[in-house]
């Protein structure tokens, strides 16, 4: 049974791979559509094509709005102007048709139409561009049926507030459709354009009569349609030239980044003392180009310290390992047992020099590249007391003042590799005294380290600081180490917030280390 259930996965799998086999392999194409698909960009990607873009569409919706408001306004302007000459037109008759009789032909007004009816609908007076209309009906024919829209009232839309006249015994119709009247105080629809009209009831020498006033907007729709003309063509325009201007403005304007971005790209780790251009314009983009030449210096003088600093510590390594090498050639030479010890110490003492200055090179490394390192608050005083005792054997002896209490927040390695690398500076050029003095000064924590030896001149208290510096005379190889003392004493001190200086004094030398107290500092290595 487990052989015929191993059988049976046998052929399963076999299937599988028949299958897998029979699959055609993926063209270009079936890959290509496989693979994901970089979404479109809607917005251009330069920024000379982002700021046109954006220039473009906000002036063409201001403009678009502006140019529909402005139709909007001057439509609702014409119209209202249209409206009170009918007004006033119709108010004219009113008030003559009050005291007296009217005559046939009534005074023509601009593009005012009036014409009056008595109570049974016959015509009484009209302008003159009325008369030449057929007399049946008796009212005259309106030029086309009432257009109920947004400016003509209709039976459920009320008309526009128009002022009531102010004649004696007149009355205004209020807007609606009047009973059996096909008529409508409002605007009606005309041969292509509408009309605004009014109608007013008054009683006088002829009896009750009716006045219908009707003002053309055939005008109105002209200044209309001539000002969205002159929008349709100027607004397009403008929205062009306002892209051509911001192109080419910004392209000027970007002009001189793009000749940054050229010149920083062509520049490698051989030539950094190219400098990109500074354009005379002393806006945004030169202050760049500024910045971006100071980072250029910082890089060019790291690079020139590295170079110098490889230099400089292929030469250290070589001596002890060119002393160590002579020795051990010697000591095959001369197989004689009684210089093996002689010639051993040397070698370990070349290999001790050898392996000090390999550690220094480390911390060095490890001090350019700012690593976090554990920091503790110390007491200094408990902290230095117990790394000068283990110096009693020493050449030149050490008298120490240290003050109780003083406290730092930093590392207990590195504040005890600053207090050794001054003491043992100190020690190498001493004539016989070496004092080392801790205090707390101005909010600060001081430690002073002073000789009675030959001294440090003005003009070398700086470069003493730099790596491999040897000064002359008594400050040769022989006395002076690697010359990594006191650099690592001062990258050490700024690590944990502080400075190391060369102080003026009347004998030898005078190194002050200022470091902050506990809670001013934020840490070694911050």
């Amino acid at each position: 049974m487990a052989d015929l259930r191993r059988h049976l996965r046998h052929l399963h799998h076999l299937r599988k791979v028949r299958h897998l086999r029979r699959l055609p392999p993926p063209g270009p194409g079936r890959l290509h559509r496989l693979l994901p698909k970089e979404p479109r960009r809607l917005v251009p990607r330069s920024v000379r094509a982002r700021a046109t873009f954006a220039a473009t569409a906000v002036v063409t919706l201001a403009l678009g709005g502006s140019s529909v408001a402005l139709l909007a306004v001057l439509h609702a302007n014409l119209l209202r102007t249209a409206q009170q000459a009918a007004v006033e037109q119709a108010s004219k008759v009113v008030e003559s048709a009050a005291v007296e009789h009217l005559p046939p032909v009534l005074a023509p007004h601009g593009g005012t139409s009036v014409w009056v009816v008595d109570a049974h609908g016959h015509l009484v007076a009209a302008t003159p561009d009325l008369l030449p209309r057929p007399a049946e009906p008796p009212v005259p024919h309106l030029p086309g049926p009432a257009v109920p829209g947004p400016d003509v009232p209709g039976p459920d839309v009320p008309a526009p507030d128009v002022p009531a006249p102010t004649v004696p015994g007149a009355e205004r119709h209020p807007f609606q459709r009047a009973p059996g009247d096909r008529s409508l105080v409002a605007g009606v629809r005309g041969q292509g354009h509408e009309e605004r009209m009014i109608t007013m009831s008054v009683t006088g020498p002829d009896g009750p009569l009716t006045v219908h006033a009707s003002a053309s907007l055939r005008d109105v729709d002209a200044a209309r349609d001539t000002t969205a003309a002159a929008l349709a063509v100027g607004v397009p325009g403008l929205v062009v030239l306002v892209a051509a201007v911001t192109c080419r403005v910004t392209g000027r304007a970007l002009r001189p980044v793009e000749a940054i971005r050229a010149e920083v790209a062509e520049i490698t780790g051989h030539d950094l003392h190219r400098r990109v251009p500074v354009p005379r314009t002393g806006d945004e983009v030169a202050r760049l180009a500024v910045t971006v030449n100071a980072t250029l210096d910082r890089l060019e003088d790291a690079g020139l310290r590295q170079r110098r600093f490889i230099a400089d510590a292929s030469h250290e390594l070589r001596s002890p390992i060119a002393v160590l090498r002579t020795q051990l050639e010697v000591a095959l030479a001369h197989p004689d047992p009684e210089l093996w010890p002689e010639l051993l110490a040397d070698a370990l003492e070349d290999t001790v020099r050898l392996q000090d200055l390999a550690a220094d090179l480390l911390l060095l490394a490890r001090l350019d590249a700012a690593d976090p390192v554990a920091v503790e608050l110390l007491d200094l005083e408990a902290l230095f007391a117990a790394a000068l005792a283990a110096r009693t054997a020493d050449r030149v002896p050490v008298a120490a003042r240290l003050a109780a209490g003083v406290t730092v927040s930093g590392n207990r390695t590195w504040l005890t590799r600053l207090l050794t690398n001054l003491v043992d500076n100190a020690q190498r050029f001493a004539a016989g005294r070496v004092e080392v003095e801790l205090a707390v000064r101005g909010g600060l924590v001081v430690l002073e380290v002073r000789d009675d030896g030959p001294g440090i001149p003005a003009g070398d208290r700086e470069r003493v600081f730099e790596r491999f510096t040897r000064l002359d005379d008594a400050r040769s190889r022989e006395l002076g180490g690697a010359g990594l003392g006191l650099a690592i004493a001062r990258d050490l001190a700024g690590h944990h917030g502080g400075t190391l200086t060369v102080e003026p004094s009347p004998v030898g030398a005078r190194l002050v280390a200022r470091l902050p107290r506990a809670g001013q500092a934020e840490g070694a290595g911050a």
